[in-house]
């Protein structure tokens, strides 16, 4: 009597071969869509972190508001002084260190990126002012003197300068109030604006350095 004997069968040649180039097809096929994920990935983080950039700068920009580095105190009424600028809910401290802004700096941006993570003193806004002094000055001003002991506190705009993630680098092109859209270089007053220093070209067309 006969045993049925189950025969063993593996992969010819010609079957591996054929097997192999569709993996090798598929691969290739689904390479550009990884390259394209992580491109789009990457510039995702580049706008998450020009928003951050620019949301410290703004932030520095709004404590500025109210500043009084003239070094004279204005008398109530503002002795013929121009009215102040509206002051922004948003900020619960005046910026109260005038020398960190040169005479070219006038719009009192922050001066670099590098002041956004040192910090700079500041000193609540509404706080009883003058010190407790006891001059004509002290007893009318309702102005901080700025620049003085009366500052212990200092407030950081961004914990770290972030990376930009097209160059890893943490550099970054720099543009002040008086630099033209198109400039080419930083003119060095202040920082108005920031943009990444990468001249590749994004996936909407646009290239990364106009972003």
């Amino acid at each position: 009597m006969k045993t049925g004997r189950k025969t063993e069968r593996g992969f010819s040649l010609i079957e591996l071969v054929i097997t192999i180039t569709v993996l090798t097809i598929l691969t290739l096929g689904a390479m550009p869509l990884v390259k394209v994920s992580v491109k789009r990935q990457k510039e995702q983080q580049l706008r998450d972190t020009l928003r951050q950039l620019r949301m410290a700068i703004d932030e520095f920009r709004r404590d500025t508001i109210g500043m009084n580095c003239s070094g004279v105190a204005l008398p109530p009424g503002g002795g013929g002084a121009q009215p102040p600028a509206m002051i922004d809910p948003r900020s619960k401290v005046v910026i109260s260190d005038c020398t960190i802004f040169g005479v070219d700096n006038p719009d009192h941006y922050p001066p670099d990126l590098e002041t956004l993570v040192n910090g700079v003193n500041v000193i609540a806004r509404g706080m009883p002012l003058g010190g407790g002094g006891t001059s004509d000055e002290d007893k009318t001003s309702n102005l901080p003197r700025l620049g003085s002991q009366l500052s212990t506190k200092q407030k950081v705009y961004l914990r770290a300068l972030p990376v930009d993630p097209m160059t890893g680098k943490a550099e970054w092109e720099l543009r002040s109030s008086y630099d033209a859209a198109d400039a080419g270089s930083w003119g060095g007053e202040n920082v108005f604006d920031v943009r990444s220093k990468s001249r590749d070209t994004a996936l909407n067309g646009e290239k990364y350095s106009d972003w």
